[in-house]
Formats: C-alpha cells, sequence, structure tokens
C-alpha cells in the first residue's frame, strides 16, 4: 500500500474457550490478539488493513490514555468495532482469505492516541480447524506537511496582511474587467457586419471564367 504501516509488536494469538479446556474436547472458538507499539509510544490510527483466514467476526478494542483529575493518565479500553462479519457464512468458503479495510470513520470510536489493540476473532463453526488474521498493516493517520514557497510565506502573516501581499503585482480586477467588456463589445460589431455570402471556388455555374485563371 501507498501509506507505510507503523512498527508494532504482534503476540501469539491467546485461545478462549468455556468450560474446563483439560476435559473438553474440541477447537476454541476465539481467539484474542494483542498490538503494542514500541516504547508504548500513542498512534493516531487511519486504516488497519489484512488478510482474512477464516475468521467469521471481529472485534476490535483499543487502549487510551485519558487524563484524570489529579493531573495523570489512566489507560481506558474502548470497543471500536464489534462483531464484524468476514464471512457470510462461517460453513462456506466466502470470504475466508479477503482483503480487508478498516477506517478511521468506520470505528465506533475515535482512534487518536492509542497504545495498544486487541483483536477478538470469533469462528463459531467446526469446519475450520484454525482461523486468524494476516498480514496485518496498521497505517497513521497523515499529516499534513507545511506548504512551500508563497503559501507557507503567506500564512505566517496577519490575514489584513496575506491579503495585501497576495494582491501584489497582480492587475487592477476592474480595469481587468472593463476592456474584457469592450472586447466583447466589439467582436460582436464585428460578427454583426461580417458578411454572410460565402466563399466560393473560381467557378461559375460549373465552369471557370478564364480572366480568373493564372498560369505559372
Amino acid at each position: 500500500m501507498a501509506e507505510e504501516s507503523v512498527p508494532f509488536t504482534l503476540r501469539a494469538p491467546v485461545p478462549l474457550q468455556f468450560g474446563d479446556m483439560k476435559t473438553e474436547v474440541g477447537r476454541p472458538g476465539v481467539y484474542v490478539i494483542d498490538v503494542t507499539f514500541p516504547k508504548y509510544q500513542a498512534i493516531d490510527i487511519q486504516e488497519i488493513t489484512f488478510k482474512n483466514y477464516y475468521t467469521a467476526f471481529l472485534s476490535v478494542r483499543i487502549q487510551q490514555k485519558s487524563p484524570t483529575e489529579s493531573g495523570t493518565k489512566q489507560s481506558l479500553w474502548h470497543t471500536c468495532m464489534r462483531n464484524l462479519r468476514l464471512m457470510p457464512s462461517p460453513h462456506t468458503e466466502e470470504g475466508s482469505q479477503d482483503y480487508v479495510s478498516l477506517f478511521k470513520h468506520q470505528m465506533l470510536c475515535n482512534t487518536d492516541q492509542v497504545t495498544a489493540i486487541r483483536f477478538i476473532l470469533r469462528q463459531p463453526s467446526p469446519v475450520w480447524i484454525n482461523f486468524n488474521l494476516e498480514e496485518l498493516q496498521i497505517n497513521p493517520q497523515r499529516r499534513q506537511s507545511p506548504q512551500k514557497g508563497l503559501s507557507s510565506w503567506l500564512s505566517h502573516l496577519p490575514p489584513e496582511e496575506q491579503l495585501q501581499n497576495l494582491h501584489k503585482g497582480l492587475p487592477d480586477p476592474d480595469k481587468v474587467s472593463s476592456e474584457v467588456q469592450q472586447m466583447w463589445v466589439l467582436t460582436e460589431m464585428m460578427r454583426a457586419n461580417q458578411s454572410t455570402a460565402t466563399v466560393g471556388r473560381f467557378d461559375v455555374d460549373g465552369s471557370y471564367d478564364i480572366n480568373l485563371l493564372s498560369y505559372t
């Protein structure tokens, strides 16, 4: 993709299963995958992309640090995507290996200043032994680079000076409008006086006048 993914640490999927896993036979229907960023840095997430691998439903939770009344920051978890259906039917192949993009505007919560992500994968069908997310990428929100040249120079000036400098070197708009209007009037006059007769070839009634022919 054109957008560069931020570096992150992807932990191995942790299976969740109800009941006693020692006595009950079967595979877990839920996996939890945690993603952390280097040095616990906060990321403004614009897009999450991945290739599905037989995951039927996906929920996404993010961890954000919020300031408290005492001035410190506490880590809070928010659900940004709840039971997103990745496969129309968990028992069939359709959608099992599709590429998926989750954009910021699709989330149920704000995705700025994210310190960790938790993916909750569900596959209720016993047909598939394993399910996961592959080729995971987390793309940050683009930062607008400072504009160069004239626009960058103008951005540091007060609004009044911006308008004054922007109009320097440009012709008077009233004068330009007057000249354009005069040209339009002249054009209309020429068009009205133009002869409607068409200029044909040097033939008259299908024959040529000998006086109009020239020899080389």
